[in-house]
């Protein structure tokens, strides 16, 4: 099937290991159950996986051009309705099965993922599941070039650290969106350090994990104040943020 698409849209779809990680977890369903929700449809691919797996399928796309592609993708699909609002002033009138929102970001921190989950989740039924399931965000210590916040594509740094796994987020639970949190960090080498790294690692069921990926969550650089730091050292730093309101809202400090 030819999709049209915006040109944002257009290079989610090249990223072909985030598009397989979904169709694996949407194809994992049992033939025609009741009702799903595509939410931030985009140009409609999900809602196409998800086409002969549901009797009813509700997209719902806030942007007008998005919108436009997935009306003219999915036309043919009677058992589909696309829908141009904002899914957190739309008011939906039946539970549904699943809920698919793939609004991912990094950590959540830069797109609605948490805020739209949070007001859409008791349109799911008590046995409802969402894809993605849950995700588990890592940080690491590290010297980097630049100083400012940035995501990792192109850009050069050393990771100094052993990894934490500081979050796990299950969407099936409300989410707090204000994440505020102390970070230790076990030095692995000397250097100075300048930043930390976060990487999240999607969860879209108990099957089927994805990410990063150059288009699905890539890592993201966030500065700190300039350390010197030894091997073996212990390094606590405080990260907080808002999740859904974007990187403007990180903060950092050493302790």
């Amino acid at each position: 099937m030819k999709f049209q698409t915006t040109h944002y849209h257009l290079d989610l779809l090249k990223d072909t290991e985030r598009v397989s990680a979904f169709f694996e977890a949407i194809n994992q369903y049992s033939l025609k159950t009741d009702l799903a929700y595509d939410l931030g449809c985009g140009s409609g691919l999900l809602s196409y996986f998800l086409s002969d797996k549901f009797m009813d399928i509700i997209s719902v796309e806030i942007d007008s051009k998005a919108h436009a592609c997935a009306l003219k993708n999915l036309e043919k699909f009677d058992n589909i309705k696309v829908i141009n609002d904002d899914v957190l002033k739309h008011d939906f009138d039946k539970k549904a099965d699943l809920i698919v929102c793939e609004m991912m970001d990094t950590a959540l921190i830069d797109e609605e993922e948490v805020q739209v989950l949070n007001h859409a989740r008791k349109f799911l039924k008590q046995d409802g599941q969402i894809i993605p399931k849950a995700i588990v965000n890592i940080a690491e210590l590290v010297n980097m070039q630049r100083d400012y916040i940035h995501w990792d594509e192109n850009a050069s740094y050393e990771i100094l650290s052993e990894p934490v796994n500081y979050a796990e987020i299950i969407f099936k639970d409300e989410i707090n969106p204000n994440f505020n949190k102390n970070l230790e960090f076990k030095v692995n080498r000397n250097q100075i350090a300048n930043g930390i790294k976060i990487t999240t690692v999607t969860i879209l069921n108990d099957n089927v994990v994805c990410g990063p990926t150059p288009m699905f969550n890539p890592p993201l650089l966030i500065p700190i104040d300039e350390i010197n730091v030894k091997c073996n050292d212990l390094i606590n730093v405080k990260l907080k943020y808002i999740m859904g309101q974007g990187i403007e809202t990180i903060e950092t400090k050493i302790l």
